[in-house]
């Protein structure tokens, strides 16, 4: 990516969790940064501000991924505000859980419409879009690494973003363009410790050798060194954030 003119990231998912703190560590890396949220805009606002009031540029965008209309419109409103996009995290997604056999055809269709259909269409319209010498990162899961029970449909949906990293960072030979994906442990956000009891929570967090939840800025930080220039000779690969749980 060029020094000589601003580099402009767009977050989707960014109004709060991993999303937020992916935000603002790139604009904390010099980007000016796209906060996309589906329905939390004033969290989006908030978030915006506390980049502004550090120096950072940052502008909010609604939009449902699960709609390609409305991603399309993502990536005009960076063109229009920053003249342009060198970076993608494509980290919106929804958690439900429950074992196969209890999982509802509603349970199943979300799902796969934000994390799956909704991955591909940024993915897609960031093939497209993103400026020479750019990077689209995805979001996965360290749940495809150990199989846990009532991940399921959710473990299935972050396979599928998988296998789309690893061959569209082939597809986009001759762009100087790296696609990766970072795939979480256990991270203490809400979508994650929605749902699960206090002992649910404790044994989660001592499956990792370093016996605790990831924090969002563990993730950011593994985010920002793909987005970065060290992170350049890094493409189509699966960076498991996990802090060693598998």
């Amino acid at each position: 990516m060029s020094e000589t003119r601003e580099k402009v990231a767009i977050v989707t998912g960014a109004s709060r969790g991993i999303g937020a703190a992916v935000a603002e560590r790139l604009a904390g890396d010099g980007f000016a940064v796209v906060i996309n949220y589906a329905g939390n805009a004033e969290a989006a606002s908030d978030l915006a501000q506390r980049i502004e009031a550090a120096g950072g540029r940052a502008v909010t965008t609604q939009a449902d991924v699960s709609k390609p209309e409305e991603v399309a419109r993502l990536f005009e409103s960076a063109e229009a505000a920053f003249g342009g996009v060198d970076v993608i995290v494509n980290n919106a997604g929804i958690m439900k859980l429950a074992p196969i056999a209890d999982s509802d055809d509603a349970l199943f269709d979300s799902t796969i419409a934000i994390n799956l259909k909704g991955s591909f269409n940024v993915m897609r319209e960031a093939a497209q879009r993103v400026r020479n010498g750019g990077r689209i990162i995805n979001m996965s899961t360290t749940v495809i690494a150990v199989s846990l029970p009532t991940y399921g449909v959710y473990g299935a949906t972050k396979a599928g973003v998988e296998a789309m990293t690893r061959i569209l960072a082939k597809e986009m030979r001759g762009r100087d363009v790296c696609v990766n994906a970072v795939a979480p442990g256990p991270t203490g956000t809400d979508l994650f410790l929605n749902g699960k009891t206090e002992e649910q929570i404790a044994a989660l967090s001592k499956m990792n050798p370093l016996e605790r939840l990831g924090s969002p800025e563990d993730i950011a930080n593994a985010v920002s060194f793909l987005a970065g220039p060290e992170g350049g000779w890094v493409n189509g690969q699966i960076l498991r954030a996990n802090g060693g749980m598998a």
